[in-house]
């Protein structure tokens, strides 16, 4: 049951990913205002840094679902979502910097539910060992 939980994480992790992976193609003036509040954070940031955040977003996507279904260095996926974990705690932190209360719950969610990846990966539903 924890292994269908995992990978419905996962998919959805990776899902995530692949949508906020959109900053590198999508210019920042129009990011920032396609979401309202939410999105106004991107402003932070130059376009530089926002290719740099959505090419880890779309690594990660890749590296949640692929060495596992390809079973090829499954040791990727609980890594990848130890650093989705990493980037995600990140962002909770650029909210609590910006004052944006009302948005941190998503990155809440996103957050909890890598840790839970990355535990169960690296933990009792491993595949490896």
């Amino acid at each position: 049951m924890v292994n269908l939980a995992l990978w419905i994480v996962a998919g959805l992790m990776a899902a995530v990913c692949l949508t906020g992976s959109s900053k590198m193609f999508v210019p920042r003036e129009k990011l920032a205002a396609s979401g309202g509040t939410a999105t106004r954070w991107v402003e932070d940031f130059s376009p530089g840094a926002l290719k740099a955040i959505g090419a880890v977003e779309l690594l990660a996507a890749a590296g949640l679902i692929l060495p596992a279904a390809l079973d090829t260095a499954p040791i990727l996926v609980p890594l990848a979502a130890t650093g989705l974990a990493l980037l995600f705690a990140g962002a909770l932190a650029m909210r609590l910097r910006r004052g944006e209360r009302v948005t941190i719950a998503g990155d809440l969610v996103y957050l909890t539910l890598a840790l839970f990846l990355a535990w169960g990966r690296f933990g009792p539903e491993s595949f490896v060992g």
